[in-house]
C-alpha cells in the first residue's frame, strides 16, 4: 500500500511537470516524506534526482517545438549553478526541525503566488512579432532570477520551476508556452547542481527508479495533451493542492 501511494504521488509529480513545466518538485518532497517515509534530509537529494529525470522526460516532447529560449536558459544556469551548490551545503547543515517548517512556509508562498492574478512586470526578453529582445535588460534579469531559483533548489531540493515560470513570464515577458518549455531546461540544470552539493547522501536506488519511471511516464503522456487543458485552471488546482499539503510539512517537524 505504501509503494502504491508513493507511485500515485509520483504520477502527480509527472502530471504537474507535463502540464505546467514546473511545480513537480514542490510535491515530490512531501510525497517522499509522508508516503515513502523518508526523513527530509534524504527526501531532498532524492527529490533532486527524481525531478532531474522526470523533467528530462517532460522536455523531450518540447525539443522540436521551437518554444525553448536556450539563451535565457543558459543565463539562468550561469546564475543558478553556483547558487544551487552553495544552497545544498546550507541545506545539508540545517536540522529537519528547521527545514520542514521553512519548506512548509515556502509551499504557502508558492501557492499564494500561483493563485494571484498578476500582470507582466516587463518584457525585456520578448520575441513576439515586432518586439526584439533587449539583451542589455534581459540577461541581467535572467542572471539574478537564476541565482534565486538555484538557491531554492540547493536548500530545499526543489527544481525551482514554480519560481522560474513566473520569472520568465512576469519579469522577462516570455509567453506561457515558452516559459513552460524553457523552465524544464533550467530545472534540469539546477537539479543536477543541487544534487552535486548533496553527494554522499544515502539514497534508495530502487525507490528512485520506480518514482522517476512513473513520473516520466506521466509527464510524457500529459505533455501531449497540455495544449488542450486550461493552464489557468491547472495552475489553480495545483496551487490549492500545495496549500493543503503545507500544514502537513509544518506539523511533521513537531
Amino acid at each position: 500500500m505504501t509503494l502504491a501511494l508513493t507511485l500515485l504521488g509520483a504520477a502527480a509529480v509527472g502530471v504537474t511537470l507535463g502540464l505546467l513545466g514546473a511545480g513537480g518538485s514542490i510535491l515530490a518532497v512531501p510525497v517522499l516524506v509522508f508516503l515513502a517515509g523518508q526523513p527530509i534530509t534524504v527526501a531532498i537529494p532524492t527529490s533532486l534526482v527524481v525531478v532531474l529525470l522526470s523533467s528530462s522526460g517532460a522536455l523531450i516532447p518540447r525539443l522540436r517545438s521551437g518554444l525553448i529560449r536556450w539563451e535565457v536558459a543558459a543565463v539562468f544556469a550561469v546564475g543558478g549553478v553556483p547558487a544551487a551548490l552553495a544552497g545544498a551545503r546550507l541545506g545539508g547543515a540545517l536540522p529537519a526541525r528547521i527545514l520542514m517548517p521553512v519548506f512548509a512556509a515556502l509551499m504557502v508562498v508558492v501557492a499564494v503566488r500561483m493563485l494571484r492574478d498578476a500582470s507582466p512586470l516587463g518584457g525585456a526578453c520578448r520575441t513576439s512579432p515586432g518586439a526584439r529582445p533587449d539583451r542589455r535588460r534581459c540577461m541581467p534579469k535572467a542572471l539574478l532570477a537564476g541565482a534565486g531559483t538555484g538557491a531554492l533548489t540547493g536548500v530545499f531540493g526543489v527544481g525551482g520551476g514554480f519560481a522560474v515560470v513566473p520569472a520568465l513570464t512576469l519579469l522577462l515577458g516570455l509567453t506561457a508556452a515558452e516559459a513552460a518549455a524553457t523552465s524544464l531546461v533550467v530545472i534540469i540544470v539546477n537539479s543536477a547542481a543541487g544534487f552535486a552539493g548533496h553527494l554522499g547522501a544515502h539514497l534508495d536506488p530502487g525507490l528512485i527508479t520506480a518514482f522517476a519511471a512513473t513520473a516520466i511516464t506521466a509527464s510524457l503522456l500529459t505533455a501531449r495533451i497540455a495544449r488542450r487543458v486550461s493552464p489557468d485552471r491547472t495552475r489553480r488546482t495545483f496551487a490549492w493542492t500545495v496549500l493543503a499539503l503545507a500544514p502537513l510539512m509544518a506539523f511533521g517537524a513537531v
